[in-house]
């Protein structure tokens, strides 16, 4: 079954942030994400309600409901500064 991949705002401006090469490979992680929501690699986050995924220098964060199959993604950005409160 596949999943809908959702991005919420700040995800978007994060994305459209990166650049080129960065964006490729995230789209890459992106697209297995609809096939599978926990792929191999992929690791639950402590204290919230979420999971993260690698490529490369870069983490994206987000959220699985399997109920509705939909991924929500929330965060999208480089290792040092993903997991930041703002």
């Amino acid at each position: 079954m596949t999943y809908k991949v959702e991005l919420e705002t700040r995800a978007k401006r994060e994305f459209r942030d990166l650049t080129r090469q960065v964006c490729e490979s995230v789209v890459d992680v992106i697209d297995d994400l609809q096939a599978n929501p926990r792929p191999p690699g992929a690791k639950k986050l402590v204290g919230e309600n979420g999971y993260r995924v690698r490529s490369g220098d870069y983490r994206i964060l987000y959220t699985v409901d399997d109920s509705s199959h939909t991924v929500r993604i929330y965060r999208i950005g480089h290792r040092r500064n993903v997991y930041r409160r703002l």
